[in-house]
């Protein structure tokens, strides 16, 4: 029986990003796809494509993971993009209903300073609620300075200390991303367990991010993680499709690509 994998996470109607690119990431790599949706994010083309944001009824989101978790055994789910802290309350009660072994977290933080406000009480709502229940985190780089209090990110070293200290602070298998955004040839993310800290590094392609790419690692880690593997070999492999999925990404009528998974084979 194939394993399966849920995701909760917004739908991104041009199938770029969010729950679309986590079933095709969960596909790719041989594991069944289970979504619910928690918003509609949809590109504005006469605003320079800001994203529009519905979010879906709390309710409804708790119906969804309801009908898929007795529809199918599930273990293992990933979190995406929830949006307001009303979703958030409702899939952490969700969570907490459930014995998931593996909750995954890409952790979408939407403030991008401490202003008061709809952005900070969600970020807020996300650590409090969400991230104890999280056993592994994938952030970016604004998200790994923000969950780990530090002033700056400006090297590899610093991006290995933010994983340890996020690790440190909410016991999780923290994946921390560098991306395109630390200088140097390689685009290099950092894997810390509390025991090991491991580099995984491949060159850059160019120099902009390409839309899904973050999606594309969380929704491999929890694809692997559904299927057995440990943790750092996960990891591993979400690292290799996401360098896949870079590579051979689709253009766009933007100014950002997005990701395509459909040629990685390992």
């Amino acid at each position: 029986m194939t394993h399966v994998a849920l995701t909760i996470a917004g739908s991104e109607a041009s199938g770029g990003a969010g729950a679309q690119t986590d079933l095709k990431t969960f596909h790719q790599l041989g594991t069944f796809g289970s979504a619910a949706l928690t918003c509609i994010v949809s590109f504005d083309p006469h605003h320079d494509w800001a994203h529009r944001f519905v979010p879906v009824e709390p309710q409804v989101i708790q119906d969804q993971i309801e009908a898929s978790t007795a529809v199918h055994d599930i273990d293992t789910v990933k979190i995406g993009m929830l949006g307001t802290p009303a979703t958030i309350d409702a899939v952490a009660g969700s969570l907490s209903e459930r014995d998931f072994r593996h909750v995954v977290l890409d952790p979408v933080l939407i403030c991008k300073g401490q202003e008061a406000g709809a952005a900070l009480d969600t970020d807020n709502a996300l650590k409090q609620h969400i991230l104890p229940l999280a056993t592994f985190v994938t952030p970016n780089h604004f998200e790994a300075l923000t969950l780990s209090g530090m002033d700056s990110i400006e090297s590899v070293e610093d991006l290995a200390e933010a994983a340890r200290r996020i690790h440190e602070t909410y016991d999780v298998i923290v994946l921390a991303k560098g991306g395109v955004v630390l200088d140097g040839p390689d685009a290099v993310d950092v894997f810390y367990d509390g025991q090991q800290t491991v580099h995984l590094s491949s060159p850059k392609i160019g120099e902009h991010r390409v839309s899904g790419a973050g999606c594309t690692l969380a929704a491999a880690v929890t694809a692997e993680l559904a299927k057995g593997a440990a943790p750092l070999e996960a990891a591993r492999v979400a690292k290799a499709i996401v360098t896949s999925s870079i590579e051979n990404r689709q253009e766009c009528h933007t100014s950002f690509d997005a990701v395509f998974q459909g040629v990685y084979q390992r």
